[in-house]
Order: structure tokens, then C-alpha cells, then sequence
């Protein structure tokens, strides 16, 4: 008689989906589009322009840079600012001008880089308290800052077509 209940299958070994590098430049790609956002707002809106009473927009790239700047350091050095102690909820964030947000924002953007040179790849599997506060995986803590960013990209968006101006195309991560 055959036996219909399906048998456990043995796990081979799992392949690595994707590499840290890998999974760096996917960041990259998306702070290379962001930057490219923050390049279509006229400088005034760029400071004060708001949405059904969101933020404005540098105030959240602010936040984006500040969450990824102070985060890469913290997964390298494991020494984490509280997150009262983040540019961007302590009055630090100085930039108030475009470009001056541009030149911060390339700053992080090369912060992120030469801190994930330093990245083990086992590390991405630790438990870490993000700024003390948040605990989980590094990756996840990665794929966080990540989706963060998309999601404060896509209101930046938003903001752009109100004023009529066309967003850069968001599959374009060159």
C-alpha cells in the first residue's frame, strides 16, 4: 500500500541569496535615487513645503540620514546614541541649504561605505539594540533603514508631483 503522508525532505545546504555586497549596493542604489529627489525640489519647498500636515521633506531626509549614518556606526563599533541623541530629534541637523543637505548626504553615503568595508558577514546575524532601543538582527536593522527610506522617498514623491514636478523614475538605481 503507498503511503501517501509526504516524508520530511532533508535540507541541503542553503546557498547564500545575497551577499553583503550585493546588499550594499541595493542601498546605495536607493540613496542614489533618493539624492536624486532631493535634487528636484526647488530649495525653498525643499525646507518648508508639507502635505496633509506631513513633514517637510529635508526634515525627513534628515531623518534618513541620521538613522543610517548613526546606525552603520553603531553595527561597526557596537557603541549606539540613544535615539534622543540622533541629529535629527536634537536640533543637529544644520543644513539649510540644498546644497548643504546634498553634501551631508553625500558625506553619509561615504560613511556607509567605509563602515561596511568593515562589515563581517556573520555579523549580519547578530542581535543588536539599536540605539538602545530597538532590538533584532542586523539585517533586519539594514532592511529597516532601507524601507525607511523608500517609504520617506515615496511622500518626497508625493510632495513633487503636487508642485508639479515629475519625480525621478523610481526603478532607476544607477
Amino acid at each position: 500500500m503507498e503511503n501517501n503522508v509526504m516524508e520530511p525532505k532533508v535540507k541541503a545546504a542553503v546557498k547564500q541569496v545575497i551577499t553583503p555586497a550585493e546588499l550594499l549596493n541595493h542601498w546605495q542604489g536607493h540613496r542614489r535615487l533618493t539624492r536624486r529627489t532631493i535634487e528636484a525640489f526647488p530649495e525653498e519647498q525643499l525646507f518648508t513645503y508639507s502635505v496633509g500636515g506631513m513633514r517637510p521633506f529635508a526634515v525627513m531626509v534628515n531623518e534618513m540620514m541620521g538613522l543610517s549614518a548613526a546606525g552603520i556606526k553603531g553595527i561597526v563599533t557596537g557603541e549606539w546614541i540613544s535615539v534622543k541623541e540622533l541629529d535629527y530629534l536634537s536640533g543637529k541637523s544644520a543644513a539649510t541649504t540644498k546644497e548643504e543637505l546634498l553634501a551631508q548626504w553625500d558625506t553619509v553615503t561615504d560613511e556607509i561605505d567605509n563602515c561596511w568595508a568593515q562589515l563581517l558577514p556573520e555579523q549580519f546575524h547578530e542581535n543588536i539594540l539599536a540605539f538602545n532601543t530597538w532590538e533584532g538582527e542586523t539585517y533586519a536593522m539594514v532592511l529597516y533603514w532601507i524601507d525607511n527610506e523608500i517609504h520617506h522617498r515615496a511622500q518626497g514623491y508625493v510632495y513633487l508631483r503636487s508642485l508639479g514636478i515629475e519625480p525621478p523614475a523610481f526603478w532607476n538605481r544607477a
